[in-house]
């Protein structure tokens, strides 16, 4: 039986890169597998028999190493979380929404901001300086001009990535200025509402020269929090982890409790207002949401 990654799931097909003769099957998924409820998505690694008229059978599904539900995909090494600088502006609030579902995952970041061309490189260093004391890695790149884009292969390199953010920002033009032939759909930017149009229909893993995979992704422009409980929040957002045990009150929401740490942390600037601000309003939906159940 041969061993394959799952490249795209389309049209009710599984394309499947066999590690051993590296060539593509187009696949059918056996009975059993659907009677047993594994379901098979991009990314996930499979052993799978061809047929003789050269298509195959997907026969088992490996155990995944993690996976995304938004978007759809497994096994995955590391997400290049996507911004423009303008056109569309930076929404930080969604950055930091991405930013805690990477952490759930626990898969290594880097923050990827484009069309730097279309607005000061300092003052989009100056806007994400914050992650980068976090411990993000943040790179700036132009798909238009070229400027970022070695930083964003030495990103890429041997890895099995996935590109995640809005639609707009230019995650397929720089797939397409990295990797000849490609030839994504590129979309543009709707004047009326300021975003973009979605180009890329679903989530596939593509091939890169210089080593490793890429997923490009369908864009979106919000996430649901509310399977996260509102006593894990907090550890989803890294730069708090070495406050939480020195406030008073255990446990502690970081809200409205007298000699909690983490407030302090924001009036002395430790921790950067804006990030606690979105912490808050990712922890009131949460505890809404669940008020609805």
């Amino acid at each position: 039986m041969r061993e394959g990654r799952v490249l795209k799931a389309f049209g009710g097909y599984f394309f499947v890169y066999d590690f051993e003769s590296k060539e593509v099957y187009r696949c059918k998924i056996r009975g059993k597998l659907k009677n047993e409820g594994s379901d098979v998505i991009t990314g996930d690694l499979v052993k799978f028999d061809l047929l003789d008229d050269g298509s195959g059978v997907v026969e088992e599904r490996l155990e995944r190493k993690n996976s995304l539900f938004r978007p759809v995909i497994a096994n995955i090494d590391q997400v290049i979380i996507t911004f423009a600088i303008v056109e569309p502006d930076l929404d930080f609030k969604l950055l930091d929404r991405l930013l805690v579902l990477a952490e759930i995952a626990d898969l290594e970041v880097t923050i990827c901001i484009n069309k730097v061309e279309l607005s000061s490189l300092e003052v989009a260093r100056e806007q994400l300086l914050p992650y980068q004391k976090i411990g993000y890695r943040v790179i700036y790149t132009s798909a238009k001009e070229g400027i970022g884009l070695d930083d964003l292969v030495e990103a890429l390199k041997d890895n099995v990535s996935v590109f995640a953010g809005p639609s707009g920002v230019g995650k397929s033009s720089l797939l397409n200025a990295i990797q000849a032939g490609l030839e994504l759909k590129v979309g543009e930017i709707s004047q009326r509402i300021k975003r973009g149009k979605h180009t890329t229909r679903h989530v596939e893993l593509l091939s890169l020269d210089t080593g490793g995979w890429v997923a490009d992704t369908p864009g979106f422009s919000s996430l649901d929090l509310s399977f996260i409980t509102a006593e894990g929040l907090q550890y989803f957002f890294p730069e708090l982890i070495d406050y939480l045990s020195q406030c008073k009150f255990n446990p502690c929401s970081h809200s409205h409790e007298p000699q909690c740490a983490v407030k302090e942390a924001v009036e002395k600037e430790e921790i950067t207002a804006e990030r606690y601000q979105n912490y808050l309003k990712f922890l009131a939906e949460i505890e809404n949401k669940k008020k609805s159940w």
